[in-house]
């Protein structure tokens, strides 16, 4: 079995050149298991997960990657969007357009219309959409829209469950996990979609402020294990100062 991570560019400074980034923050996990790394490029109304600060990747990261074999995923994993909208980042999804590349997306209609136009690109279900049971998942996969499925976290223990699960080559679980684990509502993603739209009375949201939960820092799983129950691929994120993913 072929093992292979997508590894998080978050934290990335524009400025680091990509092979630096990966060899100091994700020394142990060698290049040639690393299928993606995913991150923000051009600015767009389109991101979602996490609030665009600006690029992540440069183009210059960008041609290294592919030369090296190793795609780009991009996030386009804003809850609200319009044709209107999508068709004014066309350019931008054109510049990356390639076999090699994916898309994360929340937003299904999003994910028709570039299945529709650059079918050649991957498509990942993001983990924001919350496939958190076998229906879900099922109804999913029965679309044909995606090639992967991105798990909710907290599934990574819940071996019967896990086990149950059809076409596990197109699963990708969690390496490692912060505050998403244990959040009751994950009413971020929809407060950072409308940041990053630019409306004018967005703020972010955290249901910390609501609901009280455990910090459990960032919680490493047991991958051998996952990997004996038949899946291969994997999401890989990089710790903040602290040991934390978030609030």
């Amino acid at each position: 079995m072929t093992i292979s991570f997508a590894i998080s560019a978050r934290g990335k400074e524009l400025s680091t050149p990509i092979f630096r980034f990966l060899r100091d923050e994700f020394g142990t996990t060698p290049l040639a298991e690393i299928d993606s790394v995913f991150g923000f490029v051009e600015p767009s109304t389109l991101y979602g997960g996490r609030i665009f600060e600006g690029r992540q990747l440069s183009d210059r990261d960008c041609a290294q990657l592919m030369n090296s074999g190793i795609g780009i995923r991009i996030p386009m994993t804003n809850h609200f969007t319009s044709y209107d909208e999508y068709k004014r980042y066309e350019p931008l999804l054109r510049k990356y357009y390639c076999p090699l590349n994916s898309i994360i997306v929340t937003n299904p209609e999003l994910a028709q219309w570039i299945k529709n136009d650059f079918p050649d690109y991957g498509l990942e279900a993001s983990v924001i959409q919350n496939l958190n049971t076998s229906e879900k998942i099922e109804r999913a996969l029965d679309t044909d829209l995606y090639d992967m499925l991105v798990l909710p976290m907290e599934l990574n223990d819940k071996d019967e469950f896990l086990n149950s699960l059809p076409c596990k080559d197109k699963i990708r679980l969690f390496c490692n996990a912060g505050c998403a684990l244990t959040c009751p509502a994950k009413i971020c993603y929809r407060s950072i979609s409308k940041i990053n739209k630019g409306e004018a009375n967005a703020t972010f949201k955290c249901s910390q402020t609501v609901k009280w939960r455990e910090q459990r820092g960032m919680i490493d799983f047991d991958i051998p294990r996952l990997i004996r129950l038949g899946f291969s691929r994997f999401k890989l994120l990089r710790g903040r100062p602290g040991g934390m993913t978030g609030y």
